[in-house]
């Protein structure tokens, strides 16, 4: 049994006009400007950059929206409500603390292996060719990743990246995002490869398609942004016969090329997630 790829629960235009809340909503984050009763306040590197109405405002809020990664911290000391939570910070653009994270959880990841200095010399031992690997921090769009094919490829690869991320090559011609704000399907649909591409980002030319999107893939990818917490996540997801669904990567600055595409605007979505309570 499948579900189009396209809101999961999300009626647009449904709900009557937002009515104010007690306690004051800051959202450093304009993707929240169509949110009614949240103030935008830019991020500003220092603190006392900040005017005193705005130093006030922040000091006061019920919530804040998007504290980034350089606030998160400090509301969560002062007891702040925030969204997203930590885990989007802590988490994003790290490979290695995903994939531990996966495994500790048993959470179903491609064979992956993480290699510090002298421990490089094992990876022929524990991968045959080819096999992919990964800048394991700050890489996005499917840039930083490789694949392997013999011993040339692999010495070039350990030149550019002082610790290596090796993971088992998977012969896929797509994969599944699936967009959860607050542990809610946003969105699905497949990634498809272009020929001759063995990445399988919109970046690197894949294709968008819609629909055939299974249930059981979807019921994993909530259970997976619940046991992780990722609560505004773009999860990738993969298939095997042998092993069924896996989880390839969390994506917490995930692309709005997908939400476009079918005629969503992040901003409106935030919107009426916002009216109906849901974060």
């Amino acid at each position: 049994m499948t579900r189009p790829g396209n809101t999961a629960g999300l009626e647009l235009g449904k709900y009557p006009e937002f009515l104010m809340v007690d306690g004051l909503r800051i959202s450093f984050s304009h993707r929240y400007k169509e949110c009614p009763g949240v103030k935008i306040i830019q991020a500003k590197p220092n603190f006392s950059d900040y005017t005193s109405e705005e130093k006030q405002q922040i000091r006061a809020a019920e919530k804040i929206y998007y504290p980034t990664p350089l606030y998160v911290d400090l509301f969560m000391t002062m007891g702040k409500a925030i969204f997203p939570g930590r885990e989007t910070y802590v988490y994003s653009g790290d490979k290695i603390k995903q994939t531990n994270l996966f495994d500790i959880l048993q959470i179903p990841h491609p064979r992956t292996r993480i290699y510090f200095g002298e421990q490089k010399t094992r990876i022929l031992k524990d991968f045959p060719f080819p096999f992919i690997a990964k800048t394991p921090r700050g890489s996005s769009m499917g840039r930083g990743v490789f694949l392997i094919h013999d011993k040339e490829g692999l010495r070039r690869y350990l030149s550019r990246s002082p610790v290596a991320y090796i993971q088992e090559y998977l012969l896929l011609n797509r994969d599944l995002r699936v967009i959860l704000i607050n542990h809610q399907i946003i969105l699905s649909y497949w990634k498809m490869a272009p020929p001759g591409e063995f990445r399988n980002n919109l970046a690197q030319g894949a294709s968008i398609q819609f629909n055939g999107i299974p249930d059981e893939a979807l019921d994993f990818a909530v259970k997976v942004s619940r046991i992780c917490n990722f609560d505004d996540v773009g999860l990738d997801l993969c298939h095997t016969s042998e092993r069924g669904w896996m989880v390839l990567e969390a994506n917490m600055n995930y692309g709005l090329q997908g939400l476009k595409e079918k005629g969503l605007d992040i901003r409106m979505v935030l919107k009426e997630l916002m009216i109906q309570g849901r974060i």
